[in-house]
């Protein structure tokens, strides 16, 4: 964290955070999330000791609110100042930050307070452009991984006969699928299983069919020929990493940071919880320096993020699929 990071009242000041998230949420004047009346001049600010910094009062249906409702801070009993920073920490480390360490920088009460703040932030880094990757002359690479650790499995099944189907070091691992626009953004997603239906799906729905499509020779992605623009693939097994412009080298590079992120930072996650990761990663490369943001604009999108969603500790606790 920068010496100019530091110094920004927004991470220390509770009203600088304030002003700074109220200008975010409404660039265009106050809005009641209640009757959706907009306007600074359609709300007052309510004064006096009996009432929170930050509240106003809709002049339309006469009802209270602050910038914080119908957003994952809602509710919270954390000061605003120190949600803007736990943000920003997680968007600007590049690999992430674990809990206890928001837990120290933040000087929080209880882990279980930091390991909430930060699934809360994943909630906020959610992706709802539902635009295609690629178009027509661009590259999209696509390849699955494993993460977990593998289980220990027999060579033999339990009458003696030996398994001739599967990777035994893949079992109990959990697969991630990455779509990767070379030079642009990507979308990442943790299936339950890897086949070829499931990544033929993922690949149709987000890929834009003008696309050339580069993977490596998994039977996953045959027939993609027929779907894109053109299907090209590398070799790996026989040494092949590049042919030409025909790589996988950009999805590769995201599952780097990627696994060193999940076992030097996070080191340990519940499959039911691995697809807020895979977006707390997607987040950082589809704002990364490459396509012209900074640690203190990724941090503001994550910001607006919040705004529209919701995510109690229940549901937290719940798969995310």
């Amino acid at each position: 964290m920068t010496t100019a990071t530091l110094s920004n009242p927004i991470y220390h000041s509770e009203e600088a955070a304030r002003a700074h998230f109220e200008a975010l949420r409404w660039p265009e004047g106050r809005s009641c999330p209640h009757c959706g009346v907009i306007g600074n001049e359609a709300s007052s600010l309510l004064k006096g000791k009996s009432h929170r910094p930050g509240l106003y009062k809709c002049k339309a249906c006469e009802k209270p609110f602050t910038a914080t409702i119908g957003t994952v801070y809602e509710d919270s009993k954390v000061p605003l100042h120190k949600w803007l920073l736990a943000t920003h920490l997680m968007c600007a480390s590049k690999k992430g930050v674990s809990d206890l360490q928001l837990q120290r920088e933040l000087a929080l009460g209880s882990y279980r307070t930091a390991w909430f703040m930060a699934h809360r932030i994943r909630e906020a880094m959610i992706d709802t452009d539902d635009t295609p990757l690629g178009g027509e002359g661009k590259v999209v690479e696509a390849d699955e991984t494993y993460y977990g650790k593998p289980a220990v499995s027999p060579k033999t099944r339990t009458d003696g006969t030996p398994f001739l189907k599967g990777n035994p070091k893949r079992r109990n691992s959990r697969p991630v699928v990455a779509l990767v626009e070379r030079g642009g953004k990507a979308k990442v997603f943790h299936v339950a299983v890897a086949d070829k239906a499931t990544v033929s799906r993922l690949v149709m729905e987000n890929v834009h069919p003008l696309t050339r499509l580069h993977t490596d020779e998994s039977r996953l992605y045959v027939g993609s020929a027929d779907v894109f623009a053109s299907h090209e693939t590398v070799k790996h097994s026989a040494g092949e990493y590049a042919r030409g412009d025909v790589n996988t080298n950009s999805a590769e590079g995201f599952f780097g940071v990627f696994k060193k992120g999940m076992k030097g930072v996070y080191q340990h996650c519940s499959e039911k919880h691995l697809n807020r990761y895979v977006t707390e990663f997607g987040f950082r490369h589809n704002t990364r320096i490459a396509l012209g943001f900074n640690d203190s604009q990724r941090t503001d999108m994550a910001l607006i993020g919040t705004i529209g969603k919701r995510l109690t500790y229940r549901r937290t606790d719940e798969a995310y699929v």
